[in-house]
């Protein structure tokens, strides 16, 4: 059986407000995220947990879950004997790795909480400004870097002055405290009454977030967040505690998504997880290819362009086809909506191999803020864009605002606020203590709230036109996605106050902008337009921006999403362009 039942009990106010909570119960979890570590080096200390590929070296190097244990007891013991806490946390610059996972394990068993920082804070940034933002948000006590070389730009800056800098492959250039120097240990009487200090409430982690302001925020974790939603998980998807899970999986621990969601399934039923070191863009997918054809995984998670770029290697290769979907349960996809032809062109390739029991397509919908599954996909063939159901715990509150429903969240996997950021912390959250998201949402059936919900656009990314009339901007920016598909890198819905609807096109990287392309973009946009009519839903112009996004200037994220509010504020100029019938620019669709 892959799926819990889930019956939501729902409740209408007079303003029309609409309040959700499942009746099942919450499972029991335990007050600290490490605990599972240490039950499973007792249960099953030789079973693989984690497994990276080195630079020169053949196949997979990893670690066990007792090797990983002992490890996580000595680093915390060395740890504990440090001027460190939650004023004085850990910050972690590089990506996945072994020795990344086993110090913020340690730093969790200490007691002290730890920071994952987006490596392209450090590596992609030209000016530092966001991770510089971080470094006195924080004041951390001890900087970790994989490799002091790679990193040395952001290790040397001023604002790392009097923090001691710890690296496992050293540069002539940074001064370190070897990692194998954490690993010779501390003492275990230090170490254990930290641990006494640690309960479910203790802050685990801080996690970035920089949402529409382009600032990041550090979102405040608890133990009791991380563990109460996967206890939500093991509810709703019990299929993952009947049999360990492994995982490929690329997706970054500085987010929620692959920090919380998907490493908390592989160390909460103690499975394997196999850290990809493949990302789902041209010339880094064929890492993640030839990781799939050795490793067969039971549950496959990534982002709709990640499913993107690797249906054509299922297509076309048949030995990765059949050794991906050999003991695969489940296809998982966050973080944007699946694309109707995509999805169905997964369901063929999965029917090809396992006819008679295909893996489920699932989704969720959450945040940084909510640990992140706030709802949750709950059944195998659900509808395309099911975001799912509130899962045990989880209390949703509907609130109309205009035509559409924003969802607001409360439960113990919804975070206190944003570190020593008081103002932001204060305008999160409504008078009821809900955390307000920006996010709406609509019914699938509005008779029965268990089937789940379709994501329905940002609440905040919405405008007016001239005469008055709202503009979705998420829905047709899907529109507009989907029918352009290889044309854009992406897309901005613009403008607030105008006429008429326009699009603010972002080429791919590499591609020509001349008059070929213009006859392009101008006939795909008179298909997008095929059918639809009205000033809110017809794209009337678009111009194409020769200058890419920028993550400095708050334009995107590192996670590759756009801030488009942000984009119009610092494009005026573009806009304005856009809106001159004049500009030989604009493009009027064919």
């Amino acid at each position: 059986m892959r799926f819990g039942k889930i019956t939501v009990d729902t409740t209408r106010d007079a303003d029309g407000t609409i309040r959700l909570r499942t009746t099942e119960p919450l499972p029991p979890y335990p007050d600290r995220v490490q605990d599972h570590l240490f039950h499973w080096a007792k249960a099953a200390p030789a079973r693989r947990f984690l497994a990276e590929r080195r630079p020169g070296q053949e196949g997979w190097a990893s670690v066990t879950y007792g090797e990983a244990a002992d490890q996580v007891r000595r680093i915390a013991a060395a740890l504990a004997e440090r001027p460190l806490s939650a004023q004085r946390p850990i910050v972690i610059l590089s990506g996945n790795a072994i020795e990344h996972k086993v110090l913020s394990l340690a730093a969790m068993t200490a007691g002290i909480p730890f920071a994952p920082i987006s490596v392209a804070y450090s590596l992609v940034s030209q000016d530092l400004g966001k991770l510089r933002h971080i470094l006195k948000l924080l004041d951390p006590g001890l900087v970790y870097a994989s490799n002091a070389e790679v990193f040395k730009r952001a290790l040397t800056i001023p604002e790392m002055a009097g923090r001691e800098i710890v690296t496992g492959t050293p540069s002539p250039d940074v001064k370190a405290t070897p990692f194998a120097e954490l690993l010779k240990g501390g003492s275990a009487t230090t170490l254990a009454d930290a641990e006494q200090k640690i309960g479910a409430d203790s802050i685990l982690k801080f996690l970035f977030t920089s949402g529409s302001t382009g600032i990041p925020k550090g979102v405040i974790t608890t133990h009791r967040m991380m563990n109460s939603n996967l206890a939500m998980l093991e509810h709703v998807w019990p299929f993952m505690s009947v049999r360990p899970p492994v995982l490929v999986d690329w997706l970054p621990w500085s987010h929620v998504f692959g920090g919380n969601h998907n490493f908390g399934q592989v160390v909460k039923n103690g499975g394997t997880l196999y850290i990809d070191d493949g990302k789902p863009i041209p010339g880094e997918i064929e890492k993640t290819v030839r990781n799939l054809r050795e490793v067969a995984s039971t549950i496959y998670l990534n982002v709709p362009k990640g499913f993107e770029l690797l249906a054509p290697w299922l297509a076309k290769d048949d030995a990765l086809r059949k050794n991906f979907f050999a003991d695969l349960e489940v296809m998982f996809y966050a973080g944007a909506t699946l694309p109707d032809h995509l999805w169905r062109t997964l369901d063929e390739l999965a029917a090809k191999e396992r006819p008679d029991n295909p893996p489920s397509m699932l989704s969720s919908w959450g945040l940084t803020e909510t640990a992140p599954a706030a709802l949750m996909s709950n059944r195998h063939g659900a509808e395309i864009g099911n975001i799912g159901a509130p899962p045990p715990g989880m209390t949703i509150k509907l609130v109309p605002l205009g035509d559409k429903l924003e969802i607001r969240c409360a439960g113990p996997n919804v975070t206190t606020g944003y570190w020593n950021m008081p103002e932001a912390t204060k305008e999160a959250f409504d008078e009821e203590g809900f955390f307000i998201t920006g996010d709406a949402v609509l019914f699938v059936d509005e008779q029965d709230a268990a089937k789940g919900f379709r994501f329905n656009g940002r609440t905040v990314e919405d405008f007016k036109l001239t005469s008055g009339t709202r503009v979705h901007a998420a829905q047709i920016w899907a529109r507009a996605r989907q029918a352009l598909g290889p044309l854009v890198f992406d897309v901005v819905i613009a403008a607030p106050d105008r006429d008429d609807v326009g699009l603010m096109v972002f080429p791919p990287a590499g591609r020509t902008v001349d008059d070929a392309y213009r006859a392009q973009l101008r006939e795909a946009l008179g298909k997008i337009n095929a059918g639809v009519s009205g000033s809110s839903r017809v794209i009337a112009r678009a111009i194409v921006l020769t200058e890419p996004p920028s993550l400095d200037a708050g334009e995107i994220t590192d996670k590759g999403s756009l801030n488009s509010r942000g984009i119009r504020e610092r494009r005026k100029a573009i806009v304005d362009r856009l809106y001159d019938n004049d500009d030989p620019d604009v493009i009027r669709p064919a």
